[in-house]
């Protein structure tokens, strides 16, 4: 009984969590099925002209640059494919554009500067590369190539859908920022 107190214990305690591998791992799993949920349930009412931030994304982006390229796409499948699950999606398609995407974001990952990449406008410059990289491959199987013409699906899919996820970022950016100070 004392080690089920401890182990509850364990997972109230933030610090605790933060250095226990295998507790990080289980909030990260629980905040990629929140993040799914909220992506399809709550930000379309935040869509503009149909065009909707990946929040998904913006957390993958996060785990890249906090855990390492590895964790970081791990956590971009996983994401990704809850997140085809839980939107009825077509099985896959999510979870490859953000593994491609996780990959590159894995670059920028530096060992003891987590904070100074999240907590800056790195961050959502990341995030545009990333998502630009993403939204073109996601959508390239999305969309059949006669419903709409290449200059529409690139700026719509490309260009506008990156900058208001990237937009978007900047409110976890900001949040990192203050803890920082």
């Amino acid at each position: 009984m004392a080690s089920f107190f401890r182990t509850q214990q364990a997972f109230t305690d933030t610090e605790a969590t933060m250095n226990n591998p295998l507790l990080r791992y289980i909030a990260y799993a629980i905040a990629a099925l929140l993040l799914a949920v909220a992506s399809d349930v709550l930000v379309p009412f935040i869509a503009i002209e149909g065009i909707v931030p990946d929040i998904v994304l913006i957390w993958a982006v996060w785990v890249a640059l906090v855990e390492g390229q590895m964790i970081g796409m791990i956590a971009g499948f996983g994401g990704g494919l809850v997140l085809d699950i839980v939107s009825a999606d077509v099985l896959g398609s999510n979870a490859l554009a953000k593994v491609i995407a996780i990959f590159i974001a894995g670059y920028f990952y530096l060992e003891t500067r987590e904070q100074e990449m999240t907590g800056s406008f790195r961050f959502p410059l990341i995030i545009l590369l990333c998502g630009f990289l993403h939204n073109i491959i996601y959508y390239f199987f999305y969309l059949r190539p006669t419903e709409i013409n290449f200059l529409q699906f690139f700026l719509r899919y490309g260009v506008f859908t990156t900058l208001y996820t990237a937009v978007i970022s900047l409110v976890p950016m900001l949040i990192i920022s203050r803890v920082k100070d």
